[in-house]
Formats: structure tokens, sequence, C-alpha cells
């Protein structure tokens, strides 16, 4: 039950990416604002993920573990019903919030429910197989359930989900009370989230707009002075949302920095590349979501076959550097697609090369981030690298859709020159401001290369100084 709800959070990260020009046609959505479907939900996630964890620890982690079902559940039905776009934001920004508590509650009661280190270690293969199955399940069944029924059955699909995971955790499992005296950082969540949420609106509204907007302007303005209060604020908190000492580590600090700009430029992919395969190729949504396989098995192999056998003998930076460098180098394949090309020729291969590339890195930074981590820290550490693949997502999202936008209108502009040209243009416009964001999105992981290989300085981890942690925390440390 546990594993089926961690599914379901994962999937919904992805599943939603292939039903999105349907709903887009369907709501009437504007390119500048269809991101917001993304954007609204990986915000309100990575925003609230580490008050999840605290709010676990005053309610209980069972209590927590079916408040959030019900609630990613109910926000499932009323995006599913959305009739508007902005019914359909709110209720993608309500799931983040229910799986901010959801997730840390699953992770706790998996830890604590089995306690048998055989059991253990089997409970969290399944739970790592199903999450990391997610993504490639969100593309295929977003597919299937967008062609066949309709794409509110993206959202739809999650209420019965979830009343199964419901039933099963209240039969099964068992967990003690809540800390009564646990307290929750109120001024960090707002400083935090209000900050993240007035930078990603700056991002969002350059496009119509314009950079030198003064909305524009003022929303980039008041995102850097909260997120600055945000830090000061941590800084002496009697109970900080986010230890700094957590960000403060030389080698953690550069896994979450890395691990952010990297998410930057694979959530612009996913948007685009959707978009591309689907509006100007004309791929049915099935075989859209069919045509990321490739992506998510380059990825597994890429981190169990190469990175997890190699991470052992050198340092986790000749591994995170070259992977971001590899996934950069995709990333710039993919940007000489036009209106007629070949997925097998141009897309493959940059799929592959991204994958590859993502691969060798992901699996560097989890374990580097979470590697020597006080247990007191453990779930926070986690739960920081977590937030840090959330709100990079959001944030490139935003980004690399206006940035699309503003080019393919721009190169509109330029070149119809006739009406009967209008749709060869628009589709040249379209391809052209995917790629212009594409080279945007290389650059930001050729950063995240430079940040890694900078920052990371960590050796492998047969030649660093064993800890005195215990297994079980180090088992902790490691979900």
């Amino acid at each position: 039950m546990i594993a089926l709800a961690q599914l379901m959070v994962v999937l919904d990260s992805t599943i939603v990416n292939i039903a999105l020009p349907s709903a887009q046609r369907d709501l009437g959505m504007s390119d500048g604002n269809r991101q917001w479907v993304i954007t609204a939900y990986s915000l309100a996630f990575g925003g609230l993920l580490l008050l999840g964890g605290r709010i676990a620890d005053l309610v209980g982690r069972k209590r927590a573990f079916v408040i959030g079902l019900a609630g990613f559940a109910a926000a499932s039905a009323f995006g599913g019903a959305a009739a508007t776009p902005g019914m359909l934001f709110g209720a993608r920004a309500l799931q983040g919030v229910f799986a901010a508590v959801l997730a840390p509650s699953a992770m706790s009661l998996l830890t604590t429910t089995f306690t048998d280190p055989r059991e253990r270690g089997k409970a969290f293969g399944v739970f790592g197989a199903l999450a990391g199955s997610g993504s490639a399940l969100g593309f295929v069944v977003g597919g299937l359930l967008t062609e066949y029924l309709n794409w509110r059955w993206c959202l739809y699909v999650n209420v019965f989900i979830a009343v199964v995971a419901v039933l099963g955790a209240l039969a099964l499992l068992r967990d003690r009370p809540g800390h009564a005296d646990a307290r929750l950082d109120v001024p960090g969540v707002l400083l935090g989230c209000g900050g993240l949420v007035a930078l990603v609106y700056g991002f969002s509204e350059a496009g119509p707009r314009g950079w030198a907007d003064p909305l524009v302007l003022t929303a980039f303005l008041m995102g850097l002075l909260l997120l600055v209060v945000f830090v000061g604020w941590q800084g002496r908190a009697p109970v900080p949302l986010l230890p700094l000492r957590i960000v403060r580590d030389r080698d953690r600090g550069g896994c979450f920095l890395t691990m952010g700009l990297a998410i930057v430029g694979m959530f612009g992919l996913y948007l685009f590349l959707t978009y591309y395969l689907q509006v100007v190729l004309g791929y049915s949504p099935v075989r859209t979501g069919l045509a990321f396989l490739p992506l998510t098995a380059s990825t597994v192999i890429g981190s169990t076959q190469i990175s997890a056998r190699l991470l052992n003998h050198v340092p986790p930076r000749a591994l995170m550097a070259p992977g971001m460098v590899l996934a950069a180098v995709g990333m710039m394949v993919l940007t000489r697609m036009t209106v007629h090309s070949s997925y097998a020729t141009e897309i493959l291969p940059a799929l592959v090369l991204m994958g590859l590339g993502m691969g060798l890195t992901y699996m560097p930074v989890f374990t580097t981030a979470t590697a020597g981590v006080a247990p007191r820290d453990a779930g926070v550490a986690s739960a920081t690298l977590s937030t840090s693949q959330q709100v990079g997502g959001s944030i490139g999202t935003a980004l690399l859709n206006t940035i699309a936008t503003t080019s393919g209108a721009a190169y509109v502009t330029a070149h119809l020159t006739a009406p009967a040209d209008r749709a060869r243009v628009t589709a040249e416009g379209l391809v052209h401001g995917y790629t212009v964001a594409l080279w945007w999105a290389a650059g930001i992981m050729l950063l995240a290369a430079l940040a890694a290989a900078l920052t990371v300085t960590a050796r492998p981890p047969r030649r660093r100084a064993p800890t005195t942690a215990t297994t079980h925390d180090k088992e902790q440390t490691l979900t």
C-alpha cells in the first residue's frame, strides 16, 4: 500500500505531460499559461515537502499518510472535473500540497513497519522499483488514458489508486501517535513558498508582458527578497524548516545545486518533446508515451549498470560532471529537430544520450547527498534533495516555456509574409521556439556539470572514513 501510494505521486509528475496538449485544447489555455499545469504541482510539492515531514511528526505517520491519500484523491477528482484552466491549476496545486504530506509519511512508515532487516530490504526493493518505474508508467498510462478515454482520466485514475491504498492502510498499518510537542515553522513556509511562487510567476509573465515589465521585475525582486529573508530566518528559527547546516556542507550543497539545475533541463524536455511529437509530428498520445521509453530505459542502464558499478571506485564528481555533459550533448542533438525530423535518426539518439547522462548523475547525487549525515538530519537531507528536484522543475518549466513561446512568436512575426503560409510558418515557429529553449536547457545542464566539478569533493564511498551511525540510521539516510 505504501509503494502504491508512492507510485501514484511519482506517476503524477509525468502522466499529465502526455495529456497536456488535449487539456489545453479542451480548456482553451494559452501557450504562456499551459506550464502552470506542471508548475503548480511541482511548486506546491517541493515548497511544502519539508513541512510535510514535520506534519507527520505532529499528527502521526499513519494519520498523515491517510490524510495525504484522501486529499490527493479529492484534488484529482476536482482536477478531472475542471471546466476552466484556473480550476485545473488549482487542483494541481492541491495535489502538490497533499503529495508533500503523503511522500514523507510513506517513507517513514516503510522504515517503522518493516523492522526485520531482510523484510525491510524486500520492502525497499519493491518501493524503489515502483517509484523508479513511475515516470515510464506515467508516459504510457497517460497516453493510453488520453487516447482511449479522455485526458481527464489521467487525474481520475488517482482516485481509484488512493481508495485502494487508504483501505489497505487502515487495515494493515500500525503506528504510534504523533508528538504533540512537535513545532511547525510557519514563517519559514510562508517565506520560502512565497519567494518561489513569486519567482515562478515572474518567469511565466515575462512571456506576454516582456522581461522589463514593472510587474515582472517586481515579482523577481519580491521573490529574491523573500528567499533572502527565509535564509536569515532559518538561521535563528527555534525549529527551522531547513537547518542551514544541511546545505552548508560543500558536498551536500553541491549535490542539491547539481540536481536542481539538471531537473530544470529535463522538465523542459518533457514539455517541449510532448508538444513536438503530438502537435508537429502528429503522434497519438499512446505513441508519444512509448516514444519516451528509451529515455527511461537508458536512465536505468546509466544508473544501475554504469554508475552503480563505478561509484565505489571513482569520486562522485567523476560521474556527475561527465553525466551532465553527456545529457547536455543529447539536448544539443535535439536542437537540430525540424518540422520534418525522423524519430529514429534525430530524436532517439538524443534521448539515449540524455538518459545515460542523467543515469550517471542520479546515483552519485543521491548517495553523496545523504552520506555521513547525522541521524537527526537524515530525513531533512532526503527531503531537501527532493525539494531541489521539484523546485528545479517548477522554475525550469516556467523559464523555458516563456523562452519557447516568445521565441516562437518572434519567428512567426518575422517570417509570415502571406496568409497562405500561416500553417507552415506557425509550425516552424513552434519548433524554432522549442529549439531555442532546448539550447538554454543544454546550457543549464553544462552549468550543472560545472557545479558538480567545482563543489563536490567527496571521495569514493569505499575510501571514506567509517561513521558511528547504526545500520538502522544508515537505512533511514538512504531513504
